[in-house]
């Protein structure tokens, strides 16, 4: 019998969200549901059914009624959702007009910034005004290369509002990335700034402004905001405005484009790392639903939450924290270096800002247990409720250290999905118990299994995250994919009318949630036998003397062997001595099938913009192929490093 880390209170299970909407559910179709899992049975078992329930529970607003959900939920992909309605996504968010604080903006080193939601409706009203002024109109892209800030928000909000199509990269990302998503889809108008911050030192962006507005020709307008200084010098960037004098002047009432629910809203890009990124085109109605059901039901945000997430508007994170405007909620935006000037700049944010709701990555909380963190004694944390962790597998020992070094008594929310749905597909309530390395089940309506090498679904051992039926976040297509090929190749190749999400994971028929294992991409087959990389790094990331880690497969005579690339902790080697604890280790813990055959010293191991290991990328490098789009990573000269190690013969042994 396993015992959780942490079970909710009956008064916390009474009060959240979710139990609320259990009795909705239960009274509107005579049932007597008292558990999640009997709630969920019944949201897969009629669809239908259930994202009715969810549109009414979390007061969806539209000028016009659906005439049906959906038409057929087993016909993948090109299901229709809320056939019929007509509404407005950034209507949806901006429901609130008071005075209340709906931002709170951190950067690494500006004062802050706060703004109530009557300040944010004005705002946005303004500059909806100035995009229509210019010819913005519903179906135009808008695209921003902007830092996590009040202004990207805001221009989110406004270009929705008219109907535009929103898409957006970090400013940490090279133009040369930003141009080949942009260039894609061909935006009317970039909202861009002349400069950021990060670890204490500034960056001019407006050469890689530049750049992008001359290398997409359909941009018309460049709109710049100020964060480094007032008033910066535009004049080599083709078309381009301050931010401050495009705002129309006075308070217009916002007019919000009332469109069918399938009108495109968001435009997200895969991560390039293995090709050209694909340009996802994702509907208004079917991301809203979603998202305010894993924001209300799941995370049980309401009106009095502060709410942080460590993200930028690169990943998939940004979209989803900002549709929590819709509770009232108040929304700390965070930009620069999480670390610092310390490992614990975030908990002092969480202390001082009085933050109930905290969203990180896996990689942050390895991070703080490399560094020795421990929040619990340092800071006053009796206002967080909840943790909400994404990005890649956390490992047992991360479930651990949470409870054990930040604290007893909240709901850490460990939740997997992806930017092609903007949202998840297992995910956290706050009724049900948390178990170390499990993600605590599916979310509702996400019909989800584990397939074996032979469709079939499996229990407790690892197999192919899959969904059965159409969710309404699914892509309504690609973009520049018109029979839509790229689509049916990305997720139902291997299982024709199933969703193949590309995820190893264990579902666990006792408690009903899942463990995962890395990318299915990534796996490892020495001897032919399948493991996924998470095995490796949940072993070798556990030793003191390891900061990080990377494996890949390398081909050899036909046959594949196991390479092991660590990065030690600070003040710390590859030596003999620690070579044979991490292979003694992989053995007694894992099996001998995950011992490396050869482990060797790196300087840093590379990331994606949305701080997940990129094994692709170091495995064309180590077979000689080209690695396409270096610029998706956050560090790409760390491939320079794998680049020596391999031309230098160090792998030929």
């Amino acid at each position: 019998m396993k015992t959780p880390l942490w079970q909710p209170s009956e008064e916390r299970s009474r009060a959240a969200a979710i139990t609320g909407f259990m009795n909705l559910v239960n009274e509107r179709h005579d049932k007597q549901f008292a558990t999640y899992n009997e709630l969920y049975e019944w949201s897969v078992d009629r669809i239908p059914e259930f994202w009715a329930a969810v549109w009414d529970y979390v007061g969806v607003k539209a000028s016009r009624g659906y005439d049906a959900v959906v038409d057929d939920v087993n016909r993948m992909p090109g299901t229709q959702w809320f056939m019929g309605a007509r509404l407005n996504f950034a209507e949806n968010l901006l429901r609130y007009k008071d005075e209340r604080t709906a931002f709170i903006f951190r950067g690494e080193t500006q004062k802050t910034v706060r703004m109530s939601y009557a300040q944010l409706y004005a705002t946005v009203g303004r500059l909806a005004r100035s995009l229509r002024d210019i010819g913005v109109k519903p179906g135009d892209r808008v695209a921003a290369y902007m830092p996590n800030m009040i202004e990207t928000a805001v221009a989110m909000l406004a270009s929705t509002s008219i109907g535009a199509v929103w898409s957006s990269c970090a400013t940490d990302i090279g133009a040369g990335a930003a141009v080949e998503r942009f260039g894609q889809i061909k935006p009317k108008v970039l909202f861009t700034v002349d400069g950021y911050f990060y670890k204490g030192r500034s960056f001019d962006s407006l050469g890689s402004a530049a750049e992008i507005a001359q290398g997409v020709p359909s941009i018309e307008k460049v709109i710049v905001a100020g964060y480094r200084e007032e008033n910066a010098d535009i004049t080599r960037i083709r078309n381009s405005i301050h931010y401050d004098d495009f705002l129309s002047a006075g308070t217009p009432e916002i007019q919000f484009e009332q469109l069918p629910a399938d009108h495109p809203v968001f435009i997200m890009f895969s991560s390039g790392t293995t090709g050209k990124p694909k340009c996802m085109v994702q509907g208004s109605a079917g991301i809203l639903v979603n998202q305010l059901k894993e924001l209300i039901i799941h995370t049980d945000l309401k009106r009095d939450d502060i709410h942080f997430f460590i993200t930028t508007c690169s990943w998939m994170m940004w979209n989803w924290m900002l549709s929590s405007l819709a509770t009232g909620n108040t929304l700390i935006l965070y930009d620069g270096n999480p670390a610092y000037p310390d490992a614990g700049a975030m908990w002092k944010l969480i202390q001082d800002e009085r933050v109930t709701m905290f969203g990180c990555s896996a990689s942050y909380i390895n991070f703080l247990r490399s560094e020795n963190v421990r929040p619990v004694n340092d800071y006053d944390l009796s206002s967080l409720k909840e943790i909400w962790q994404t990005g890649s597998p956390l490992s047992a020992e991360g479930f651990e250290y949470v409870y054990r070094e930040i604290k007893k008594d909240l709901h850490f929310n460990s939740s997997s999905g992806g930017t092609d749905i903007n949202g998840c597909f297992f995910t956290g309530s706050p009724i049900q118990p948390v178990y170390a390395g499990e993600l605590q089940g599916p979310g509702l309506g996400m019909k989800v299994k584990a397939y074996d090498e032979n469709g079939r679904p499996v229990f407790d051992r690892q197999g192919e995250l899959v969904c059965e039926a159409a969710a309404p976040p699914m892509p309504l297509y690609f973009w520049d994919d018109p029979d839509g090929k790229k689509y049916r190749e990305a997720y139902f190749d291997v299982y024709p009318g199933v969703w193949r999400h590309g995820d190893y994971i264990v579902v666990h028929s006792d408690t009903g949630g899942a463990t995962f294992y890395g990318r299915s991409d990534s796996v490892l087959k020495p001897s032919g036998v399948r493991i996924g990389t998470a095995e490796i790094y949940n072993v070798v990331e556990r030793l003191p003397e390891v900061a990080d880690s990377l494996a890949i497969g390398q081909t050899r005579e036909g046959e594949q062997r196991i390479l092991l690339f660590v990065k030690p902790a600070e003040g710390f080697g590859l030596t003999a001595e620690l070579e044979s604890k991490i292979r003694a280790s992989l053995r007694e813990q894992a099996s001998p099938r995950h011992v490396p055959a050869r482990i060797l010293e790196v300087l840093d191991i590379p990331y994606t913009l949305n701080m997940k290991k990129v094994e692709s990328a170091v495995t064309n490098v180590i077979h000689g192929r080209p690695v396409v789009n270096r610029d998706a990573l956050v560090n790409p000269e760390s491939l320079d490093h794998y680049q020596r190690i391999t031309e230098e013969g160090a792998l030929d042994s």
